[in-house]
């Protein structure tokens, strides 16, 4: 049997430690999250290891540690520190995940290609937003909402629809394991470019990347 956060085993020693150790270290985090960089963030499930039992306590769990927790509300974008420990208190341990399709889409590519791209993309002088990378070799941008929907039109009018690329974008519905939680019991997400205020709350348009992002992509998979 796994481990459980904010289930109902061991629900009640989880949220005693908590309250004991007064600020547990996912709540800075969070409050980064909504109160520097303007995201709402969603306690999130784990896992013991590669498809390991999950912490939402379901053994069949489809996406082990790579989920919200069922029922667990929103920090909304704006919490602060103190919002942030009395939200987080019920579900200590839980991964950070950010909602895809509100302040920010995702376009999600292969980490060497991501990499390659994000320094052309750079050199270029294009406008970038954060970009994460995930233990399991993926590359994500953030890019302004809607992405996710106009990407088939995007890519049709760029001439890449039918280049099979591995590259696709993540909207309403999804969400990113957000740096330095665990994904999946893989390990940690991190940044290969973090946000600042100045990006954060205005990722740019996905049509400015796509074409570098496309490219780069390609290349990789001939």
């Amino acid at each position: 049997m796994g481990f459980t956060i904010g289930g109902s085993r061991g629900t009640k020693e989880f949220r005693t430690g908590a309250r004991r150790r007064g600020r547990i270290p996912e709540c800075t985090v969070v409050a980064e999250y909504t109160g520097l960089w303007g995201w709402d963030a969603v306690p999130g499930a784990r896992a013991a290891g590669p498809g390991r039992d999950c912490s939402c306590g379901d053994l069949r769990c489809a996406a082990p540690g790579a989920h919200p927790l069922p029922c667990a509300p929103p920090v909304r974008a704006g919490a602060t520190l103190d919002e942030a420990i009395e939200a987080w208190a019920d579900y200590p341990g839980a991964a950070v995940l950010l909602p895809v399709g509100r302040a920010f889409d995702l376009i999600d590519v292969a980490e060497e290609a991501g990499r390659r791209a994000l320094v052309r993309l750079e050199r270029m002088g294009l406008p970038l937003g954060p970009v994460t990378v995930t233990p399991d070799g993926r590359a994500q941008f953030f890019v302004a909402p809607g992405a996710a929907a106009e990407l088939p039109q995007l890519l049709y009018r760029m001439g890449w629809d039918d280049a099979g690329l591995d590259l696709r974008a993540l909207g309403a519905g999804s969400h990113l394991t957000a740096p330095p939680s665990d994904h999946a019991g893989l390990g940690p997400v991190g940044w290969l470019r973090p946000p600042t205020l100045d990006t954060a709350g205005r990722p740019p348009q996905a049509r400015l990347l796509l074409g570098t992002l496309a490219y780069i992509c390609h290349r990789f998979q001939r």
